[in-house]
């Protein structure tokens, strides 16, 4: 598994360069924002930066990601991850973990099948790194279509869909060996009119009977003892200021539960683009979004396991950060689905880009999947059934 110090290594590379408003045309390396796809994908397009070891269609670390993400999910040539992931690619998504090439091929070929309709249209691609310690990339995409096949959602109902995903690639020499992927999958089966409560619970019974439990340790590292949580945050993964001041204050809102903090580092009209296709408006909104979900596990510890930022053509810096939140399920919030509390142990993959203008962050794009913490819900209750059912036995 990656570490925070790997991590670290790969995001205190090279620098991405300054954007230019025609970024996607000249010597700059790509932006997402206002480009086109067709200015996204362009043939012939000299190198930008150093890509040794990369296939030569590749002009820049944007091209890759934007370009072989494009091939294998819509031009359907799924046999491109034989090329660009390796054998032993760990894979970490919300509810399981891959740990091998071929069982990634697999898991492509079943979504393709299930979602044939699917359009991923990337919003933005948020990177750090070179071609000679590795690159990292940070890339949402807003991801539609219908439900028109049969497939892991059950009976096909043709429902249109819209949902979000984040998926972070520790990347060499054209094959990424790290990834970590984190799709609003509640999203598409509230939108598709599924209830949620059987599908997490088949989904967790598979999971028992395959040998996984709930392992709740005790104290989820908030506090040592009977300490309050630390006053300062760990900076160690940052790069530079703008990094150093976004931990710091996510670790003021989140550990320290000084949500006030939210009126200081947003502007008044701050976007809110959350889980569930959440689109809000102000500090208040974001502040309340906030609160419901700290609310759901009051007792967690929100820890940041990567950042890196790029300058934007819209202005200003773009900062993404991959996060865990781990605590128990034991107070009401913002994630209806999960009812009342169960006290059970959860764990939470999320991540969240920022765009900062004027020093005040105006957009927010969070990504979680309320699924997972349903699942796991569900898999603990399971196993308690299953231990009461052993005990009387």
């Amino acid at each position: 598994m990656a570490t925070q110090g790997d991590a670290a290594k790969t995001t205190k590379a090279a620098r991405p360069a300054t954007p230019k408003d025609d970024a996607p045309f000249h010597g700059a390396v790509m932006n997402v924002e206002r480009a086109d796809f067709e200015e996204l994908v362009p043939e012939g397009r000299a190198p930008v930066q150093g890509m040794e070891g990369f296939d030569p269609c590749y002009s820049d670390i944007v091209d890759y990601i934007i370009r072989c993400t494009h091939k294998i999910w819509d031009e359907r040539d799924v046999g491109l991850i034989y090329t660009h992931y390796t054998h032993n690619i760990v894979l970490y998504l919300p509810t399981t973990t891959i740990y091998n090439r071929e069982d990634v091929v697999r898991d492509t070929i079943q979504r393709l099948v299930s979602l044939p309709e699917r359009r991923g249209m990337a919003t933005h691609v948020v990177w750090n790194g070179d071609d000679k310690d590795g690159f990292y990339t940070s890339h949402l995409v807003t991801g539609s279509g219908r439900y028109t096949q049969n497939g892991h959602y059950g009976p096909a109902n043709g429902r249109p869909f819209v949902s979000r995903t984040i998926a972070d690639c520790m990347i060499h020499r054209n094959k990424i060996y790290r990834e970590w992927v984190v799709s609003d999958q509640m999203a598409v089966v509230q939108q598709l009119g599924l209830d949620p409560h059987p599908y997490a619970e088949k989904i967790a019974s598979a999971r028992l009977s395959q040998g996984f439990k709930t392992l709740d340790i005790g104290e989820v590292g908030l506090m040592l003892g009977q300490y309050q949580p630390s006053s300062e945050a760990d900076l160690s993964i940052s790069n530079n200021d703008i990094e150093r001041e976004t931990l710091s204050w996510l670790h003021d809102v989140f550990n320290r539960k000084m949500f006030g903090r939210i009126r200081d580092v947003y502007a008044p009209t701050a976007m809110f683009h959350g889980p569930l296709m959440k689109e809000l408006y102000g500090t208040t909104s974001v502040m309340h979004q906030t609160l419901g979900l700290v609310g759901t596990m009051p007792d967690a510890v929100y820890m940041p396991q990567h950042i890196c930022s790029t300058p934007c053509n819209e202005g200003g810096v773009k900062v993404a950060v991959r996060w865990v939140m781990e605590g128990h399920h034991l107070g009401f919030g913002i994630l209806e689905s999960l009812g009342a509390p169960t006290g059970k142990h959860l764990k939470l993959m999320g991540m969240s880009h920022y765009h900062y203008k004027d020093g005040k962050i105006v957009d927010e794009w969070t990504v979680y999947d309320e699924l997972s913490l349903l699942v796991q819900i569900k898999l603990a209750q399971l196993a308690d059934q299953q231990s009461a059912v052993a005990v009387a036995g």
